[in-house]
């Protein structure tokens, strides 16, 4: 995988195998444009198919995490970085080009992300709204400094959640609130995120980066492959019957019980010591 600085974020790489994206715009409040979201899509399909990558981590710079689309700087902007892939135009000019750039950009980026059978932490260290906070939402794991706010908001503007807000909301809160959240156009700070469950923690600001990075480790050091089965096999299970989930899980099960961390885990038990798993990616 590619590392360094490109379109809107640097992008590192930390043992034991920890992308860590972190948007380098501080100035724009991390504003996203197409160029951003591209390169995006771009770091997350290498990481996938990187076996140095386990854990990918996304976080901001300054007093925001994302917070949306940079409509200004949509056109032509000058972002500094490496770009990942060449132009594209940023369409948006019409209706058609509104719908292109939102199945082709906008939404498979947050596609790209929930796609990862790698697992993602979102570390929000400030302000997450709309197309911000849809990212996030995108990530298996959200981490919120205290000083964190979020929200869609878009009704503010006469505009939509059109990036998957409203899918990613029912999942994290059901019908009910998500009516709520969105029609009262609410914006809410990080402990009512955590009560609502849009976020899985609150940690104190100046804590956010250690923190993250040793829940990133320790997922890390788990089974990669049972983990990353496990993954989708809970993903798959919110739209499953029982009886197709039974199937599903089992198919998995084949895999990882004949798997050398399972010998590994079942050694290490015996032994009373800890496991040492993921010596197939050492090879």
């Amino acid at each position: 995988m590619k590392t360094g600085t490109f379109t809107g974020f640097d992008l590192e790489l930390h043992e034991p195998g920890i992308a860590w994206f972190q948007f380098n715009s501080p100035e724009r409040l991390n504003g996203m444009t197409t160029a951003i979201k591209r390169d995006l899509i771009e770091a997350v399909t290498q990481a996938q198919m990187d076996n140095q990558v386990r854990v990918l981590v996304f976080t901001g710079t300054g007093r925001a995490f994302c917070a949306g689309d940079d409509l200004r700087a949509y056109h032509g902007a000058e972002l500094g970085g490496e770009p990942l892939v060449g132009d594209i135009p940023p369409g948006h000019d019409n209706a058609l080009g509104t719908y292109n750039g939102l199945r082709t950009i906008s939404q498979a980026l947050n596609t790209a992300v929930r796609n990862l059978d790698k697992l993602t932490v979102c570390a929000l260290n400030g302000i997450a709204i709309q197309t911000g906070f849809s990212l996030a939402l995108s990530c298996d794991f959200r981490i919120a400094a205290d000083s964190a706010r979020m929200g869609s908001a878009t009704l503010r503007f006469g505009l939509l959640p059109d990036e998957g807000g409203q899918y990613l909301l029912v999942q994290a809160m059901g019908v009910a609130k998500t009516m709520e959240f969105l029609m009262r156009k609410k914006i809410v700070d990080a402990e009512e995120a955590l009560n609502l469950g849009l976020v899985h923690e609150v940690v104190p600001a100046a804590q956010l980066e250690d923190h993250t990075m040793a829940f990133a480790t320790e997922l890390a050091n788990g089974p990669q492959v049972s983990m990353r089965l496990l993954k989708r096999s809970v993903y798959n299970a919110a739209e499953m019957t029982w009886s197709q989930s039974l199937d599903e899980i089992a198919a998995k099960t084949a895999v990882t019980d004949h798997h050398p961390d399972a010998r590994e885990g079942v050694s290490a038990f015996h032994e009373k010591r800890d496991a040492t798993f993921n010596a197939w990616l050492d090879k």
